[in-house]
């Protein structure tokens, strides 16, 4: 990833769209007019869980590295001289990843893969589960993107005041059966980890026979709302300032007091 000039403000796009089932060529011509027609610059894009074909089990959707869609949010990224987030069904070696992309504006990028695998949709007998965490350093900003099902392991997303992080970024494809419990555990996330939180997710239905109602959202180290989106495809910039972050976790160190641990494989 490549070293940017500190910034004291952030601005991230949240893009909440519908998505064409299995179809990349329509995801990726749409989510491109989108970004083009953002209503200002920003420095970060964040774009669903499995943007270029929804959320599949279909390993024919898989791409390979450096293909199509690593084409494309390079594309993207250069021309909105921003870093582009989202993740994408990756075939690698014989296996399956769903496998989050962090593309910057120079055609650099590091990735991760999901780690939780939500086996109650059997995305575990499809794909491998990824083995670390991520934290970018970005504009002087760490972030730590994770995927979806991961918003439910507090542990995976830890922050840790020796190396904190400042934004959270998960990328969803989260069913409106359970946006109770999206809701209420990205709040508790910003919460517990003193870090402002972004939750991109998407909208309309799947042929999984699923259906979701975005509720995508930024949120400050409080868990107070920034920014929510309602039922709808649409975009928003939001924009985060370091000083405010920094002023509330030296005036409240609660991550001080953290439990010191490590997750054994």
């Amino acid at each position: 990833m490549i070293a940017e000039q500190s910034t004291e403000t952030l601005s991230v796009a949240l893009i909440q769209t519908d998505l064409f089932w299995e179809n990349t060529t329509a995801n990726l011509a749409t989510l491109e007019e989108k970004i083009a027609t953002l209503s200002g610059p920003v420095d970060i894009i964040v774009l669903p869980e499995m943007f270029n074909s929804g959320f599949t089990m279909n390993t024919a959707a898989a791409e390979p590295m450096n293909f199509t869609t690593t084409r494309w949010m390079k594309q993207m990224a250069a021309q909105a001289n921003a870093l582009v987030i989202g993740s994408f069904a990756v075939k690698e070696e014989g296996r399956f990843y769903n496998r989050l992309m962090c593309v910057a504006p120079d055609g650099s990028y590091v990735f991760n893969d999901k780690k939780h695998l939500f086996s109650f949709g059997n995305e575990h007998l499809t794909y491998t589960p990824g083995k670390s965490r991520l934290i970018i350093n970005y504009k002087g900003w760490k972030v730590c993107p994770l995927v979806c099902y991961d918003l439910r392991f507090p542990v995976w997303s830890r922050n840790s005041a020796s190396d904190p992080y400042d934004i959270l970024i998960y990328v969803a494809n989260w069913p409106a059966r359970r946006a109770h419990a999206w809701n209420t555990l990205l709040k508790a996330r910003a919460i517990e980890n003193q870090s402002y939180v972004v939750g991109v997710n998407r909208v309309g239905s799947d042929a999984n026979g699923l259906t979701y109602q975005g509720d995508s959202v930024a949120l400050d180290y409080l868990g107070e709302p920034l920014s929510m989106l309602a039922n709808a495809e649409t975009e928003k910039i939001v924009t985060f300032h370091k000083g405010d972050l920094d002023a509330y976790r030296v005036a409240f160190p609660a991550l001080n007091d953290a439990d010191d641990f490590q997750i054994n494989w």
